[in-house]
């Protein structure tokens, strides 16, 4: 989403006319900020509202396509706290709702897709053949949740009631790298201030389900430092407060990583405090290429 200049503001630059005393008064003013606003708000809902409509599409390329113009619209919109206040004000609106599209387009799990397309053989009505969702669409979906959740906290619980941590648990099991690396990242997201995403993990043995990708050597080496990224932030972030929702995360860590990778892990989680963003970055690489060795130790 490419904001452009409104038109009186174009005018007035290119004039070399200074304003006169009533165009700088307070009603002059208070009117042209209403209506850069109001412009504003057409620009957010109708570059969400173009992205939506190709999301829902039958056809995998078309919802690849309305995916990335989401996306590129999440990232244009975390540019400005007005904006975001703007997203989240449609959020509240059923229609312009992003969560919703995903998990019943790109996210929609194979086996309900194949009931539904059963169902159709067996009635009168038209059947919709609706194309599968590709490897990248689920991949550039699952960013599009993660930003979602990310600027809109409500749609974390939205997105729960689509299911959403079995939804990616599946994901996290089944699919590839490229949707794997994703999915511990709108993980992570979910979960963030979500107390009912966080049981729903737990439920889910989500620990032990990271627990396997990491213990792999024969996993993509990204994937598994992914995996260590998610496991520092997961304790030292989402989970790191006192009578957090998960509280056998750290039993199940020790588990199923050992004692000595758990106490790292635990240490390890508690970094960033005083860092800027990169700098906070590179040390959660760091110590999660650390944990990844301590593990082949193990």
């Amino acid at each position: 989403m490419q904001l452009k200049k409104p038109f009186w503001r174009e005018e007035s630059s290119s004039s070399s006319t200074p304003p006169t005393p009533d165009e700088s008064s307070p009603p002059v003013s208070d009117l042209v900020q209403s209506l850069e606003a109001q412009r504003l708000y057409r620009e957010v809902t109708l570059a969400l509202r173009n992205g939506l409509v190709d999301a829902c599409a039958e056809f995998s390329f078309l919802r690849l396509r309305g995916l990335r113009t989401l996306l590129k619209f999440l990232r244009s919109v975390a540019e400005s706290d007005t904006t975001i206040n703007l997203f989240c004000h449609t959020q509240s609106l059923p229609k312009l709702q992003v969560v919703p599209v995903l998990f019943q387009h790109s996210l929609k799990e194979t086996e309900d897709q194949r009931v539904t397309s059963l169902a159709h053989i067996f009635t009168v009505e038209p059947m919709t053949i609706t194309s599968p969702a590709t490897d990248a669409e689920v991949a550039l979906a699952l960013r599009v949740l993660e930003g979602c959740c990310l600027l809109h906290r409500q749609s974390n619980n939205l997105a729960h009631q689509y299911k959403a941590i079995p939804v990616l648990m599946n994901i996290l099991s089944t699919r590839g790298v490229l949707e794997q690396g994703a999915c511990l990242d709108a993980l992570i997201s979910i979960m963030l201030d979500s107390s009912v995403n966080q049981m729903d993990f737990e439920a889910c043995n989500g620990i032990e389900e990271v627990a396997i990708l990491i213990r792999d050597k024969q996993v993509d080496e990204n994937l598994r430092l992914k995996c260590g990224e998610f496991l520092l932030l997961l304790i030292g972030h989402v989970n790191g407060r006192e009578r957090a929702p998960m509280a056998s995360v750290h039993e199940d860590v020790r588990k199923f990583l050992g004692e000595k990778s758990a106490s790292l892990i635990w240490a390890a989680s508690q970094f960033g405090s005083t860092l800027d963003p990169e700098q906070r970055l590179t040390a959660l690489h760091i110590q999660a290429r650390r944990v990844i060795e301590s593990i082949d130790l193990y």
